[in-house]
């Protein structure tokens, strides 16, 4: 294996409206095919949905969405003898970030009906109030590594 030092981490740009990275970095979540106005035009609808909604800044209300359905631990195949166990470990945070991020897009996707915006802005204040889709998928997630919890002394 070629030993060539580490490779430096890509840095997502912040959005044009709201200067944050996360929401930048969500926009290319949702982006398609490399149509970028599109999906910032649909993430931009969708936070003026969540503002008309709760008269709150859609800026803490997704950002207590993403913290809501973001996993603490989750399980990671593990070779140990002629065995795949199945390890519980702590997730990092920005891998924490990115999967609440793509659990909301996917869920919000799969919901019937409406525009694509009022769909993620609805999958969005549920994640903010603990409840939806994307909250069962953490839920789920967190009660699989707690059934493994016993391997947990494998970790690497």
């Amino acid at each position: 294996m070629p030993r060539r030092g580490n490779v430096k981490r890509h840095v997502a740009l912040a959005d044009a409206q709201y200067k944050n990275r996360t929401v930048g970095l969500f926009i290319n979540n949702i982006m398609q095919r490399g149509k970028k106005s599109i999906a910032t035009r649909l993430v931009y609808d969708a936070f003026k949905i969540i503002e008309d909604k709760t008269k709150k800044n859609p800026l803490e209300v997704f950002e207590s969405a993403l913290r809501n359905a973001g996993p603490s631990m989750e399980v990671k195949p593990r070779r140990v003898g002629g065995a795949t166990l199945q390890v519980p470990v702590e997730v990092s945070s920005d891998r924490r970030a990115s999967l609440a991020m793509r659990w909301v897009i996917s869920y919000a996707r799969a919901r019937s009906g409406r525009t694509f915006s009022e769909k993620l802005a609805a999958e969005i204040l549920d994640a903010a109030s603990n409840q939806g889709s994307a909250i069962k998928k953490k839920e789920e997630v967190h009660k699989q590594a707690e059934a493994n919890r016993a391997f947990a002394h494998y970790r690497w």
